[in-house]
């Protein structure tokens, strides 16, 4: 598929669940394309980075489930903060475990799992909606109930996969990539290269192997998708880019200009591509 075939299957007040981490392989590409369409009201569940800045500077999020939203060496995502203090939509703030156990109940297709983690915090009373749950064993112990997090689909992005929806990490981490799109009616998955099947285990351990063909709908290749955060080993953080996203995010005049040069809604992911170049040979 294609990054805009991909985004015509997704509509306006779906729950949409993308993975990656802060700014670290973020499905980029596939963001960038759900900006150029006319899909809103979205429940976005991420732990965030760049793809819930460019969504809520967009105006496109009606709720937020998180557990932060980071650019790594920038600690806030300052659309994210931006957005949250003109309040303009709704935030779940998760402990990163509790999340996690979330993504785990709902791709076990359990109503909630329990979990220590969140008691005795903030946590629970900035989410009234949270309940504990006691053990039905002799320890009697208090637990929270995290709900499962479900969702309508899920945008991953991966190193490497084949044209049936098999999914490769080549990098340090897997960032729950596969909870999400097991954890979600439908998922897909852009990579930086599809590749034979047989060459995803040719050169890497089997256990790279993070995405099953199973709980994928579709797939497209779109190298250099995850710019402008990382996608170790094949790229990593573009830091000076994403200085000039924060700079820019702090400016109505330079965030105008910024979204017209690099995020148009009559452009392509080949003319964000472009633009970027030319963006790098200006600071020569």
């Amino acid at each position: 598929m294609t990054p805009d075939e991909i985004v015509g299957r997704l509509g306006s007040g779906m729950t949409l669940g993308i993975g990656g981490w802060g700014s670290r392989r973020k499905p980029m590409a596939l963001v960038r394309a759900l900006l150029r369409s006319d899909v809103t009201d979205l429940t976005v569940v991420s732990y965030g980075g760049p793809d819930v800045g460019l969504l809520a500077a967009a105006g496109r999020i009606r709720r937020l489930v998180t557990a932060f939203a980071t650019l790594d060496s920038i600690p806030l995502e300052p659309h994210f903060r931006a957005a949250r203090e003109r309040g303009a939509f709704e935030l779940v703030e998760l402990d990163e475990a509790m999340f996690m156990q979330g993504l785990t109940a709902g791709a076990q297709r359990l109503p909630f799992l329990p979990i220590r983690a969140g008691l005795g915090s903030d946590v629970l009373r900035v989410n009234p909606h949270l309940r504990t749950v006691t053990s039905p064993y002799e320890d009697r112990e208090e637990l929270v109930a995290v709900p499962a997090l479900r969702m309508d689909a899920a945008l991953v992005h991966l190193n490497r996969a084949d044209r049936f929806g098999n999914g490769q990490y080549l990098g340090p981490d897997p960032y729950f990539d596969d909870l999400f799109c097991e954890a979600a009616d439908t998922a897909f998955v852009s990579c930086e290269r599809v590749v034979d099947s047989a060459e995803l285990t040719a050169h890497a351990a089997p256990q790279t192997m993070l995405v099953s063909r199973h709980a994928v709908t579709g797939v497209t290749e779109t190298p250099g998708g995850a710019h402008f955060t990382s996608c170790v080993p094949d790229y990593g953080r573009d830091e000076p880019f994403q200085k000039a996203y924060a700079t820019a995010a702090a400016d109505p005049d330079a965030w105008d200009a910024f979204r017209t040069r690099f995020l148009s809604r009559t452009g392509t992911e080949r003319d964000y591509r472009l633009a970027v170049q030319n963006w790098h040979k200006e600071q020569r």
